[in-house]
C-alpha cells in the first residue's frame, strides 16, 4: 500500500499532532509561550499542501502543562491563534485544535492514545469519516489513537520505528511533514 494508492480527497480528514510534528518538541519542558513555540523546517510548506488536497485539518494535541499549572488554558489558546494565522498567511489550514490538558496518570478519555478528542471532532465535524482519515504522529500514543478509530497512521519522527516491536500500529513513516506531505 502506497500513500497515492489510498486517493486521498477532499472527503478525507487529516489530524495531526502537534510537537515534534507541527514545532519544535522541548526536552523535558513544554511550549509555554509563543516565543518557545518554532515551526519545524518545512512544516509551512506541508501546511499548504494539505489545504489543497484534505478537506478537514485538525489538530489533537496532549497538553498536560496545563494541568500541571506549568500555564493556563488562556496562553496555551493564544499560543493555538497565533500558530493557526502563521499557518493561514501561508497558504495554510487548520480547522480546528483539540487539547487535553489532563495529566498522563488521570486515565482521561480525551488524552491520546484514548479517543476522546477525535470523537468531538467527528461531532463538530460530521462529515469525518474516520476509514478516510489519517492521525500524523511521533509518538506511539498517536499511532495507537489512529488505530482505534481506524484510521491510517503516519509516524512523523527522523527516529527509525521499529515494526518488529509495534506491529500494525504504523502504515506509513517520514521523516518530516515536508516528507510527508511531498509522497501525497
Amino acid at each position: 500500500m502506497t500513500l497515492r494508492s489510498l486517493n486521498i480527497s477532499k472527503d478525507w480528514t487529516l489530524f495531526l499532532d502537534r510537537d515534534g510534528v507541527i514545532n519544535h518538541r522541548l526536552v523535558d519542558d513544554y511550549v509555554k509561550t509563543w516565543e518557545d513555540f518554532r515551526f519545524l523546517d518545512g512544516v509551512l510548506e506541508a501546511m499548504k499542501t494539505f489545504n489543497q488536497i484534505f478537506g478537514n485539518i485538525v489538530v489533537l494535541t496532549n497538553q498536560q502543562g496545563v494541568g500541571k499549572g506549568l500555564m493556563k488554558a488562556e496562553t496555551l489558546e493564544e499560543i493555538h491563534r497565533k500558530m493557526i494565522l502563521e499557518v493561514n498567511d501561508h497558504g495554510g489550514r487548520i480547522d480546528k485544535i483539540y487539547y487535553c490538558p489532563d495529566l498522563r496518570t488521570s486515565g482521561s478519555f480525551n488524552r491520546k492514545p484514548q479517543v476522546g478528542m477525535g470523537l468531538k471532532a467527528k461531532k463538530d465535524f460530521s462529515q469525518i469519516n474516520f476509514k478516510k482519515s489519517i492521525m500524523a504522529g511521533d509518538s506511539l500514543s498517536d499511532m495507537e489513537f489512529g488505530k482505534r478509530l481506524k484510521m491510517n497512521t503516519v509516524w512523523i519522527s527522523t527516529v527509525e520505528f521499529q515494526p518488529m516491536k509495534h506491529p500494525r500500529l504504523i502504515d506509513f513513516a517520514f521523516d518530516s511533514l515536508f516528507s510527508f506531505s511531498k509522497n501525497l
